[in-house]
């Protein structure tokens, strides 16, 4: 569970395709930190996550703390903006494993720069699987090959625009796995985008999620599907509503089944900083929380580094 303020975060990022967290570079922007975030350290009721980035933004570490003896530390290395290395430690007792501890390194071709190469190897130098990435002449993803100990896979994406929409389709071995369509609708003056995910298991639809943005890329509505063979379409399963107040803040989440409702609603304290955050922010009914802990980097405003 100490990975759920992680991955709520960045389900409200734009989806980059298949592998795309091997790929993505993230910055602090993207866990919802605004202006320049040396540090910041999550405290929830199931455990602690520290964030540190640099300068620049980039992410550069991150610490889970599971107990008082158990931990992962991910460490993240650039080259001009580029993520050229990852490093997972898992420890354990306090000591590392060096078995489920891995580095990934990514290098481009330089004579295919279209073409990124990844290599992951354990820390007891066991070779675990490589990966070569291909792009397109937009920098869009269109092959991966995989090759480890069980043998090579191809996953492809195809790109399909249509009057004004853009279906992306993931295959692989040449069987469907994912369909995306993004298109664009106004509404009360405003663009909104949609974005309908469908999922495949051998190639049969299974599930399908509809999400809608605002202007501002914030989450409107995320409605589930669920298919059924029978009737041959996706029926509704679950519907998620989304509310800010003017200045772009979660305010209330609303939860909508074929029989039920449920609402939460989420309460902030913010720091003093000239780009404010939230440091503490409790969700009613549930009354669960989380506390941020966030340091600065010092800026002409702010001649010392400043912790919150």
């Amino acid at each position: 569970m100490i990975k759920k303020y992680v991955l709520y975060l960045i389900g409200f990022a734009i989806s980059v395709g298949i592998h795309a967290q091997d790929l993505q570079v993230l910055k602090a922007k993207d866990f919802d930190l605004n202006g320049k975030v040396k540090s910041c350290l999550v405290i929830t009721d199931y455990g602690k996550e520290l964030f540190e980035f640099d300068e620049e933004g980039f992410l550069v570490r991150t610490i889970t703390q599971y107990n008082e003896t158990d931990q992962d530390i991910t460490y993240y290395k650039y080259e001009e903006g580029e993520l050229v290395e990852k490093r997972m430690e898992s420890y354990k007792n306090k000591v590392l494993d060096t078995s489920t501890s891995m580095v990934n390194f990514y290098s481009r071709d330089s004579l295919q720069p279209s073409r990124l190469h990844e290599k992951i190897i354990s820390y007891d130098k066991e070779f675990l699987e490589q990966q070569e990435y291909q792009f397109d002449e937009e920098n869009r993803l269109v092959k991966i090959i995989t090759s480890n100990a069980e043998g090579v896979d191809e996953s492809t994406v195809e790109y399909e625009p249509y009057k004004g929409e853009l279906t992306t389709s993931y295959f692989h071995n040449g069987i469907l796995e994912k369909s995306v369509r993004t298109s664009e609708k106004k509404v009360s003056g405003t663009t909104h985008k949609i974005v309908l995910t469908k999922e495949y298991i051998d190639g049969e639809p299974n599930t399908a999620k509809e999400e809608i943005f605002n202007a501002e890329d914030k989450l409107l509505s995320e409605e589930h599907f669920v298919y059924n063979p029978t009737q041959k379409k996706f029926e509704s399963e679950r519907k998620r509503l989304c509310s800010y107040d003017p200045t772009g803040i979660l305010q209330k989440v609303t939860t909508l089944t074929n029989n039920a409702k449920y609402e939460k609603e989420y309460i902030y304290q913010f720091d003093s900083n000239n780009e404010k955050n939230w440091i503490k922010q409790i969700i009613t009914p549930d009354n669960t929380y989380s506390t941020r802990r966030i340091s600065y980097y010092a800026t002409e405003d702010n001649s010392e580094e400043q912790p919150n």
